[in-house]
């Protein structure tokens, strides 16, 4: 019989956003056992056990893994919004982060991924680094279609936010040399690829910050900001484009075209010069009037994951799905679904436990 990993009802815990008091009321012992278990003093019986395991919405066997769980550390990760943040949603994200980090190990060795393609352009101002991603990428100044799969051909892995850390917008983080970017699937789809566009920013500009775990700042995340949006929106298209008048309507036509939120293109004309202050003040109170800042208008459809897509595809022709990788990582269905932007359609899950993994062969995903 294994022994119970104390660390992983810890992470269990952390995962779901509970005290040890909470967690200890819920199954009935006082918060020093709780203690003693998360500590390895003590171990809880195979009935408490269950009880945590329900409760947790693990499963029993992920708490016998000898293997911890990968950690994150605080200061190597960017956070959008992070004064907003507790502590105990920080560590909920951490934990989500951990958990999609074995995720993309279980993919890696079953399929080959696109391999990294990311400069460092620490050296550069925001503006000017967009500008060279795009050249070195060979994007010109057309407008993206896909941020999500622009960044997965590049060899970054991107993940869904589950609901437990709704309260987080994106953060972006490097894992044993890979770039993984998490997103909130709960906000708008343009205001996700904003997100999307902010955290590739700190991949290539605050590359040295990152991976040292130096932590960053507001000015940090200003320029970040900076970078998405002139990635989103270059400065040649931007003057090209000018409308005949600033107006909603003339505006929603451009948030059409590059895919951003009302409020982003407004922004994007002022940092640019090419409208007055008061202009751009009018322009903001009549988003703000319309309701537009916390609904945007003619919403665009939700990018996903072309990755994952993919490897759900692959895995449904072997009769597999999500339940084989929950199944191998020990933990619930819903933890997959929730970081992999629900993908379950794609999926055909057989009855049984797999035993054969999946598949022998590792296909190339090739992202168009």
């Amino acid at each position: 019989m294994y022994e119970i990993n104390p660390k992983q009802i810890a992470f269990a815990r952390v995962r779901r956003r509970l005290t040890k008091a909470q967690l200890s009321k819920e199954i009935g012992v006082t918060s020093r056992s709780l203690q003693n278990y998360e500590s390895g003093a003590s171990a809880p019986d195979l009935e408490t056990l269950a009880k945590i395991a329900r409760v947790l919405n693990f499963p029993e066997q992920f708490f016998y893994i000898e293997e911890n769980m990968p950690e994150v550390s605080g200061h190597a990760v960017s956070f959008r919004k992070l004064s907003k943040m507790t502590d105990a949603m920080k560590a909920c994200a951490f934990a989500a982060g951990a958990i999609a980090f074995q995720v993309n190990r279980w993919i890696e060795e079953r399929f080959t991924l696109p391999s990294l393609n990311l400069p460092d352009l620490s050296d550069l101002e925001p503006e000017e680094a967009a500008a060279t991603l795009r050249r070195v990428w060979g994007l010109g100044n057309a407008p993206i279609p896909n941020v999500i799969h622009l960044l997965e051909s590049k060899g970054i892995r991107v993940f869904s936010l589950a609901e437990e850390t709704r309260d987080v917008d994106a953060f972006c983080i490097w894992h044993e040399g890979t770039p993984f970017v998490f997103l909130n699937t709960m906000k708008s789809a343009e205001r996700s690829r904003f997100d999307a566009a902010h955290e590739l920013g700190h991949l290539v500009r605050d590359v040295y910050t990152m991976q040292h775990g130096e932590g960053h700042g507001p000015e940090m995340e200003r320029q970040a900001d900076a970078f998405a949006s002139a990635f989103l929106m270059p400065a040649n298209s931007v003057i090209a484009n000018q409308p005949p008048a600033y107006t909603l309507k003339y505006l929603m036509r451009l948030k059409h075209y590059w895919g951003v939120s009302l409020a982003a293109v407004a922004y994007r004309f002022s940092s640019l010069g090419l409208i007055s202050e008061w202009g751009y003040r009018n322009l903001c109170i009549e988003i703000a009037k319309n309701g537009y800042r916390t609904n945007e208008p003619e919403p665009m459809e939700r990018e996903k994951s072309q990755l994952l897509d993919k490897v759900m595809e692959s895995l449904r022709e072997y009769g597999k799905g999500r339940r084989q990788i929950a199944e191998a990582l020990r933990v619930s269905v819903e933890e997959i679904d929730a970081l992999t932007f629900n993908l379950t359609k794609l999926s055909v899950v057989s009855g049984r436990a797999s035993t054969g993994g999946v598949p022998k062969v590792r296909p190339k995903l090739r992202l168009v």
